[in-house]
């Protein structure tokens, strides 16, 4: 058993990044600039609508703005450090900062991730139940719901951090990534990790298919209760409203089932990061164009509220 008491403790993380020639990374840093920024501008585009139309009123536009809360919080959590790190020299991160980084991303995407198998649910109730979905999707069960999202993620997170916290830092510093991921982090620790990564492993397992499961159950009753629609007509509406959330679903889940429920998540560095990127940068930015091309109501509250202000500034 190794003595680490002589050891000094790691103070802080290199985020060593993609690692590219500096044209490379001025390259980088520019796209990913953009894409934070469409990101941000978008979600937030997206929560000041259901905020202040009326006719985004409803449990549907609620989980939405929510889910747009989770996006901008997610990539602010890993963004700004990354661009920053592109003109820094160290490309460092404090010990207790790559931890709190580590946490929160975590924490958010486990709670963006119980959202997305409620917002199945609401859709089930909507067209499987649509005379009875005023009154089951209330405002009390729709807070109800939001708030069991982030306690669940919570005690998800919980564990994991228990596991965690015993682990002593003591060697190498150098993480091959743009932020503090769990799996290369863990293997910069001293001690044996394998309960942790065992855990981890098993946390991810279940909450990625726990709720892929209940999103899977949702639209299969979804699916059986449109083939019943008499008319076609019928059938592509009451489809339509479920597109925008499929499209979200596919994207987060692909991603995030690749990256974290599998063994040796630390290995295969190059293609983590690039799946990492379309989960905390590409998803993002695009959430705002899928919820907002596809569905009518939306895009008749961002014309309404472009013509005010347009109206405003001529008057």
């Amino acid at each position: 058993i190794m003595d680490h008491k002589n050891k000094t403790r790691v103070t802080e993380f290199i985020l060593l990044g993609f690692q590219n020639e500096k044209e490379v990374e001025f390259f980088l840093f520019a796209v990913s600039l953009l894409m934070y920024m469409t990101s941000l501008i978008g979600n937030t585009m997206i929560i000041l609508l259901v905020c202040v139309d009326y006719r985004l009123y409803s449990p549907m536009y609620f989980f939405v703005a929510n889910l747009s809360f989770i996006e901008v919080t997610i990539t602010s959590t890993v963004l700004p450090k990354m661009l920053a790190n592109t003109f820094s020299l160290t490309k460092a991160i404090s010990f207790v900062g790559c931890l709190t980084q580590s946490v929160f991303y975590f924490l958010l995407g486990s709670t963006e991730f119980f959202i997305l198998a409620v917002m199945s649910f609401d859709r089930y109730v909507a067209i499987c139940n649509p005379l009875r979905y005023t009154i089951i999707m209330n405002k009390q069960t729709c807070v109800f719901l939001l708030l069991g999202s982030y306690v669940g993620a919570f005690f998800s997170m919980l564990g994991l951090s228990v596991l965690t916290a015993p682990l002593i830092f003591c060697g190498p510093n150098k993480i091959h990534h743009f932020f503090c991921d769990r799996a290369p982090v863990l293997k910069l620790a001293c001690t044996d990790i394998s309960l942790a990564e065992l855990a981890d492993f098993i946390s991810s397992a279940v909450l990625l298919l726990g709720s892929l499961l209940l999103t899977g159950v949702s639209y299969t009753y979804i699916v059986i209760t449109i083939f019943r629609i008499p008319s076609v007509q019928g059938r592509q509406k009451a489809f339509s409203t479920c597109v925008s959330h499929i499209t979200v679903v596919t994207l987060y889940y692909g991603s995030s089932i690749f990256l974290y429920v599998r063994p040796n998540k630390g290995n295969a560095v190059d293609i983590n990061r690039f799946a990492t990127v379309l989960n905390t940068i590409v998803t993002p930015m695009l959430n705002p164009f899928i919820y907002s091309l596809r569905n009518e109501k939306v895009k008749e509250a961002l014309r309404d509220a472009f013509d005010k202000c347009i109206g405003r500034l001529t008057n």
